[in-house]
């Protein structure tokens, strides 16, 4: 006999399914909704997952590259032998707003480096804003467009005037145009605490989602934030994104080793919720496992009980020539298709209640809470896993199935 999978085997475990077609329908009501939790609990959380770290990640960049801490260090001779030293205070030094040294070159070095996206230069530092009687303090951060506008989608937080910013520009944040009531066009008088000052035109507003973030900040054009802060020429940190944001922790320590300044990653900024975007992946795959081994249990026993029942039918093929391996692939068919039809059957169950979801849950404003990606993809791994499943499922019985004796079998 051959080895491989031989018609009369598909019709014979199509055919005991449909005998016992009140196990096999149960069972595949088992798969299903087994199938149709995993779909919609992995779109589901991967969805969450995505939209926290879209607006965690969506006004900060991945990596941020600073001038290393100032540190004091003590110089002083040793006392003389016999002679006991008393301990100095060591009063840690104001922390200045240096410029990273050779910047351009960390920047290129960078740029260059596998898995980088993209690099921009910033240069920032505390101000005063003033519009007639009053006055802010703000942070300063001078950017280049191009570059900066790929890390922080300005665009998409716009909320009057123009993203544009020339060298007599300046944005800022909607809450802190509030508090100064101004509006796009208006003119702002920013003052940095050495002595410089300048007069901008407000050329955009924006929402970051944040209303501290959208009081504290405010954003020019490099050369005019050096100007503003004595800085000529120089930044304060290199902004980083990767293709990557669960190695930017990886490649900020290489980046670090690399360069000689300090990267910080957000997973290091934000440990805490780094954190709980790691329990919620864990508990997705917990509940995935232990709801594919329900299914396969479910399957193993239903297909126990089929041997059970057609053991004189096994016997009655066995004495007419049929051999083990067909017998263990009968039942093998069995497992995988009842593996397969209740995944087609949970993948459409999983689809509807995406669906419903998307209709249902709704924000204040009508827009769903957050936006769910059904990816192909996660559909095939389903009934790929469901198949595979119900082969593994199926084994034990199929080869109890292929091992009985054909005599004892037909005697019952």
């Amino acid at each position: 006999m051959s080895s491989s999978w031989q018609p009369f085997e598909w019709i014979l475990a199509i055919r005991f399914l449909r005998e016992g077609r009140m196990q096999t329908l149960f069972i595949i009501s088992g798969v299903a909704i087994g199938v149709g939790v995993i779909v919609f609990m992995s779109a589901l959380l991967s969805g969450l997952q995505s939209n926290f770290i879209r607006r965690v990640l969506s006004t900060q960049s991945h990596i941020q590259l600073l001038l290393p801490q100032q540190i004091t260090r003590t110089l002083r001779e040793d006392a003389a032998p016999g002679r006991a030293v008393e301990a100095a205070i060591v009063q840690p030094p104001l922390q200045q707003i240096k410029s990273i040294d050779q910047w351009q070159a960390v920047q290129q070095q960078v740029q260059a480096m596998s898995g980088v996206k993209v690099v921009s230069p910033v240069a920032s530092g505390p101000v005063l804003a003033l519009r007639g009687g009053t006055s802010r303090a703000v942070t300063v951060s001078g950017i280049e467009p191009k570059t900066y506008f790929r890390i922080v989608d300005f665009a998409s937080m716009r909320v009057r005037g123009s993203m544009r910013l020339t060298s007599t520009d300046i944005l800022i944040g909607i809450e802190l145009a509030h508090d100064l009531g101004v509006d796009v066009g208006d003119k702002l008088h920013v003052t940095a605490a050495n002595g410089s000052d300048n007069v901008l035109t407000i050329a955009g507003i924006f929402d970051f989602g944040n209303k501290g973030v959208n009081q504290r900040n405010t954003f020019t054009a490099l050369r005019t934030a050096q100007s503003l802060l004595s800085m000529p020429g120089g930044v304060t940190s290199i902004e980083v994104t990767v293709q990557d944001i669960y190695a930017a922790e990886t490649l900020a320590q290489k980046i670090a080793d690399a360069t000689g300044v300090e990267a910080d990653s957000w997973i290091k900024n934000s440990a805490q919720f780094f954190s709980a975007v790691s329990a919620q992946s864990t508990a997705n795959t917990a509940i995935r496992f232990f709801v594919g081994l329900s299914v396969a249990f479910g399957i193993a026993s239903v297909l126990v009980v089929s041997v059970v029942q057609k053991s004189r039918e096994i016997g009655i093929l066995r004495a007419m020539g049929i051999s083990q391996g067909q017998v263990l692939r009968i039942f093998l068919l069995q497992g995988g298709l009842l593996g397969l039809g209740g995944a087609l059957v949970g993948c459409a169950i999983g689809a509807v209640a995406l669906y419903l979801w998307s209709k249902l849950a709704l924000n204040a404003d009508g827009t769903p809470l957050f936006p769910l990606d059904l990816e192909p993809g996660m559909f095939a791994i389903a009934l790929l896993l469901a198949g595979l499943t119900g082969l593994a499922a199926a084994y034990a019985p199929a080869l109890r199935a292929a091992r009985l004796n054909p005599v004892e079998a037909i005697r019952g």
